[in-house]
């Protein structure tokens, strides 16, 4: 299995179109590819202010957008499937094929959305990934089972906000480093990578922190900026962590 190189796009929302952003998920499929990228994801509410469908044009123009630069990507969004609405991360494929769903289990002042209630790895052409959503990152018990499953990297689309009363002072900057400490938590007692992905966005409460982190240190971060971060994967490090840690 190669080393794979991973990309995430904490993107601006709403900075080209009023109600959608998808020529600039256009354009970072097309950067990410320039870099070489085997996957990229977006943050959590990534392509329009409407709750969309499988069949919608935005979506299918997303998974032409793959196809013509061999690329799979994870894009989440409020999705109606069947009779019920779910926070909904999609992975497409190179060929512009949906080869996956994960619909996020706990979720936070959405009483709008069902809940899902599966745990998947996807097999990709590059390893195995596992898919959370925002604040499915604050339970181990989800990351665990993915590691069961062989999970090699685990990319969380988020929309991370903070509540003001939980903090004195420093809201911003106390808050990123709870995230810190969760994905770095996560990445290590399952020895796994863990990749965090959060937009800027100008509301006082958010969170635009993003990071790829290994199971012994944060290899790249972004705060407060638009940026496409490229990041290649040495998937040897689970195999050498695990077995530093095989007795313990």
């Amino acid at each position: 299995m190669k080393n794979p190189i991973i990309a995430l796009a904490p993107i601006r929302y709403f900075d080209i179109s009023k109600e959608d952003n998808l020529e600039k998920v256009k354009k970072y499929i097309n950067l990410a590819k320039k870099s070489k990228a085997d996957i990229i994801c977006f943050p959590e509410s990534t392509l329009h202010k409407k709750t969309l469908h499988l069949e919608h044009k935005i979506i299918k123009e997303v998974c032409e957008e793959c196809k013509k630069n061999s690329i799979w990507c994870i894009v989440t969004e409020d999705m109606k499937i069947g009779n019920k609405f779910y926070n909904t991360s999609l992975l497409i494929n190179r060929k512009g094929e949906i080869k996956g769903k994960y619909k996020k289990i706990h979720l936070y002042d959405e009483e709008h959305l069902s809940k899902g209630n599966k745990v998947e790895v996807f097999k990709t052409d590059f390893g195995k990934i596992g898919i959370v959503v925002c604040w499915d990152l604050a339970f181990p018990a989800l990351f665990k089972k993915m590691k069961r499953a062989g999970a090699q990297i685990v990319f969380c689309p988020s929309y991370w906000c903070y509540e003001e009363k939980a903090h004195d002072k420093e809201h911003k900057q106390r808050e990123i480093q709870i995230l810190k400490s969760l994905i770095s938590a996560r990445a290590f007692e399952n020895l796994f990578f863990v990749a965090l992905c959060n937009p800027l966005v100008d509301r006082k409460d958010m969170v635009s922190y993003s990071a790829i982190v290994s199971p012994h240190h944060i290899l790249q971060e972004s705060v407060d900026s638009e940026k496409i971060m490229i990041q290649k994967i040495e998937l040897s490090e689970i195999e050498r962590a695990e077995r530093i840690y095989k007795n313990v």
